[in-house]
């Protein structure tokens, strides 16, 4: 049987990426949580370049970046297709999930960052959300007919943006007034079973997790006045 590992922190979209990819596709694996301030040798050696996570481990050989190990997994594994057979759609899923990754981890940054930086981080996302609120106009996913690749990518955006500015005390940003398609695609996005069934609990862990980042954010910042 084929050795699969996953390195990651369990907050993390990035990480959680990677393990939707393998529940798709039904592969067992073994998850190793990693400390942020500490990690792993594992890690260092596995990624020596970023030093980040995720990394996918299969049979002793390391993957790095979420979206390079997903289309990793989708080539590698038997099981439902993640990315489109049809080569147009192939292409498309392709191009957004680049978007979404180019684009959506500015939406870290209203978490990150207070006063000016923080509004220049919002305008930078309500720019991104306005495209994909024209983007996504009566649809449930970013390509064809079926949750894949560029939707694996849109995690960010589709769940922990909306945790970020709750945490932030954004309130102003993302309205049914001003991106009226893109709130009903994340609607949709959280309650699919693609993805609700695999989101860590809200409220019980992840919310208080960002809470209590925030709180070290704004008492550094307030210990520098």
């Amino acid at each position: 049987m084929a050795q699969v590992k996953l390195l990651g922190f369990w907050y993390s979209p990035f990480t959680h990426r990677v393990e939707w990819a393998l529940k798709m596709k039904g592969v067992e694996y073994e998850y190793i949580e990693e400390d942020r301030h500490n990690k792993s040798s594992l890690l260092l050696e596995s990624n020596p370049i970023h030093k980040k996570t995720p990394v996918l481990i299969h049979n002793g050989k390391p993957i790095c970046e979420s979206m390079f190990i997903v289309e990793y997994i989708d080539e590698t594994f038997k099981g439902p297709s993640i990315l489109p057979k049809d080569p147009y759609d192939r292409a498309l899923a392709h191009f957004w999930a680049k978007f979404l990754e180019d684009k959506s981890t500015v939406a870290i940054d209203i978490l990150l960052h207070l006063g000016e930086e923080q509004e220049k981080a919002k305008e930078q996302v309500y720019e991104m959300l306005k495209v994909l609120d024209n983007e996504l106009k009566d649809k449930n996913f970013f390509v064809a007919e079926n949750f894949g690749f560029a939707d694996i990518a849109a995690n960010l955006m589709g769940f922990w943006l909306g945790i970020f500015l709750e945490v932030s005390g954004v309130t102003d940003l993302v309205t049914s007034e001003k991106v009226p398609n893109f709130c009903a695609w994340r609607d949709e996005y959280v309650n699919c079973s693609q993805v609700k069934d695999y989101l860590p609990p809200r409220k019980d862990e992840l919310l208080v997790y960002f809470q209590l980042a925030r709180a070290r954010i704004e008492a550094a910042a307030s210990a520098k006045k």
